[in-house]
């Protein structure tokens, strides 16, 4: 696994650190489980870290040295891009892996550099693409402007891409990916970590709750639903992300939500609980009497899935991967994000029926069970590995008995995005 700012020690809820985070320690420990040995490539991002970390069975973080062994904002990290390349490929070098799994872009510029000279399939799991990053964000958007281009020469390079949702698979194909060479496989849930069964964050009497969890950057919508909170009569709304509990005050994005809670009048109704440990977030979702999540866009939303997996109903915003996992008055309520007014119609009405609340919990619950465990995302993804894997030998016994073709190196990662 190669993923450059989304180290799976890093505790989620940070401006660079969510559900990819979660995503590749998730499935590099079900791997683990499963048997294969999985090796993780983050970059050091703190002094005192060691160079190997042993994360779970069969599983070992390593920490490449590529830039400052500091926090660098995920934006500004091309230019070490080839000093991670390098790395990689000295690595692989002496101990070459069977497969690379490159999440990210970044990770997928240094992968196909290091691994493409090794003549190691690489696969790619996006997790975002910057042309649908652009399209919701317009000028808001930090990403190098390089990024779309260097994210069709990353997907032309690897052996096959990972979308984490059809409307990713979508896009992909949008930006010229042969369908072919993309597989559907999704984000799981810890279906017994996260279950209607424990402990649950103290209530506040009379009053229905309402958790968001996430980065609280503005795309992911918590403005929206605090300006909602205004049409739901009586509900609280616990806001979980960001830095911790007493760093709060000095946040930008927590500053800013505070001051729309004020210009709402719900500033009495709304707590920042700040970045919840991943240990207590299962008794925080157990809490809720509905889970919400209204980006302006998401390739997948591990939120929502959790707050299934604990049998709790879901309102999210109809907007890539959240409308394959949250099935539309099944397990939840679809509204069309940016729509405060939408939002809170749908919280109110929902709210006011325990019944469909409960039923929605119980469906969502026998979904995640059903389609998303990790051991079944693994194996999944196992699947493709095995694929690529068998075409490389494929081509490398065609090339052996029709003689060696020239191939042209790949060099991304030397030319980096600007």
């Amino acid at each position: 696994m190669v993923s450059e700012h989304a180290s799976p020690l890093a505790v989620p809820g940070g401006p660079d650190s969510g559900g990819q985070n979660v995503h590749v320690a998730e499935l590099s420990r079900a791997l683990g489980e499963a048997g294969h040995e999985v090796t993780v490539w983050t970059r050091r991002d703190d002094a005192d870290l060691p160079a190997t970390v042993p994360f779970a069975p069969g599983v070992t973080v390593r920490h490449m040295d590529a830039g400052p062994p500091a926090s660098v904002p995920k934006d500004r990290l091309v230019p070490h891009v080839p000093a991670m390349a390098a790395v990689l490929e000295q690595a692989w070098a002496a101990h070459p892996p069977d497969v690379v799994h490159a999440h990210f872009w970044m990770s997928g510029l240094a992968a196909v550099a290091a691994a493409g000279r090794l003549g190691i399939p690489v696969v790619q799991t996006f997790h975002a693409l910057g042309v649908v990053k652009r399209r919701h964000q317009g000028e808001d958007d930090t990403s190098p402007s390089g990024r779309p281009a260097a994210e069709q020469a990353v997907a032309g390079h690897a052996a096959a891409v990972i979308a984490t949702c059809t409307d990713e698979a979508f896009e992909l194909t949008r930006i010229g990916v042969p369908r072919r060479r993309i597989s559907v496989v999704p984000c799981g849930v810890d279906v017994e970590t996260f279950s209607p069964h424990g402990p649950a964050f103290d209530r506040t009497e009379g009053r229905p709750r309402l958790v968001s969890i996430g980065r609280l950057v503005r795309r992911k919508g918590v403005d929206e639903v605090v300006h909602a909170l205004r049409r739901v009569p009586h509900a609280e709304l616990l806001v979980a992300g960001g830095p911790a509990a007493g760093e709060l005050d000095d946040d930008p994005d927590v500053r800013r939500l505070r001051a729309a809670a004020e210009a709402a009048r719900v500033a009495d109704r709304v707590r920042f609980l700040g970045a919840v440990p991943r240990s207590q977030v299962p008794a925080l979702l157990r809490s809720a009497d509905a889970v919400v999540c209204v980006p302006w866009y998401e390739p997948f939303g591990m939120v929502p899935l959790e707050a299934m997996a604990c049998s709790r109903a879901v309102v999210s915003a109809a907007v890539g991967g959240l409308t394959d996992t949250v099935v539309d008055d099944i397990t939840g309520v679809h509204v069309p994000p940016r729509q405060p007014e939408r939002l809170a119609a749908a919280l109110r009405e929902l709210l006011a029926r325990p019944a469909m609340v409960e039923a929605y919990g119980i469906a969502g619950r026998d979904r995640a069970v059903a389609c998303y465990r990790w051991s079944r995302i693994a194996e999944s993804t196992a699947a493709v590995y095995d694929r690529v894997m068998r075409e490389r030998a494929a081509e490398e016994k065609d090339t052996v008995q029709k003689g060696p073709a020239e191939t042209a190196e790949p060099a991304l990662a030397s030319r980096g995005a600007r």
